[in-house]
């Protein structure tokens, strides 16, 4: 959901999406990420997509229609075709729009499996938050470590980090470096871990054998606030020292 308990999340996130970031090797125009902030918990929405106009979009927290309009215009305005609808995990913040994607482009839903249990945990607190949150979208493909997501002529790999959720998982390109970490890993600070299905030890220890192994340019892409990179958390983060 956000931030670890033991640090307080920064202040005045903004409501608005960012440009788009082009990562480029060479000459060559890759992959490129289209970050959203959505709903009340200011959570970051991913729309990743290559020079053949596919496009996968990652944990969709677009809950209010006004939301809902500007994903779609992004969509429609840059020519792209969803092709994929995924969630690094299932807690209410990242799946609020989950069914409105996966209906208006016809997209099965990706995620692991275990975390159907964590999905089903987010209708009741939907209603701490006064939301009425629509059942889990009915066509479901469930991804392990072992899987490649794949678009256009793109692919990802995938991490397995628990910890903050039972199963989360992180989706990543070490050509490109970039990687999309849910709610595993932040600028400054990892996920909280009091949630159920969380656990400290876990996630210290995810994000040490899975992630930290990667180069310091690898730019993290995480589930709120700003992006960060693997060089500046392995060296500046209060919980990885």
């Amino acid at each position: 959901m956000l931030l670890q308990s033991k640090r307080v999340a920064p202040k005045g996130w903004p409501f608005y999406f960012m440009d788009v970031s082009c990562i480029m090797q060479k000459n060559l125009i890759m992959i490129q990420v289209k970050q959203f902030v959505f709903n009340e918990f200011e959570e970051n929405t991913y729309v990743l997509f290559d020079e053949t106009k596919e496009c996968i979009i990652i944990d969709p927290g677009c809950y209010k229609v006004q939301e809902q309009e500007v994903l779609s215009k992004f969509i429609l305005t840059n020519n792209l075709k969803p092709v994929k609808l995924i969630n690094t995990h299932c807690h209410i913040d990242h799946v609020l729009g989950n069914t409105f994607v996966a209906g208006k482009w016809n997209l099965e839903l990706y995620l692991h499996r275990e975390e159907l249990f964590t999905y089903n945990s987010t209708s009741a607190w939907a209603s701490m938050f006064g939301m009425v949150l629509d059942s889990i979208p009915e066509k479901q493909i469930y991804i392990t470590e072992a899987d490649e997501i794949s678009f256009g002529i793109s692919k990802l790999r995938i991490a397995f980090t628990p910890g903050h959720s039972v199963a989360s998982l992180c989706f990543y390109n070490l050509e490109q470096n970039l990687c999309i970490a849910g709610d595993v890993l932040f600028a400054g600070s990892i996920g909280r871990t009091d949630l159920p299905g969380g656990d400290y030890d876990t996630l210290v220890r995810s994000i040490k054998t899975k992630l930290l192994v990667w180069p310091d340019e690898m730019r993290i892409y995480p589930g709120h606030g700003p992006e960060t990179t693997i060089g500046v958390e392995r060296t500046a983060n209060p919980f990885l020292q």
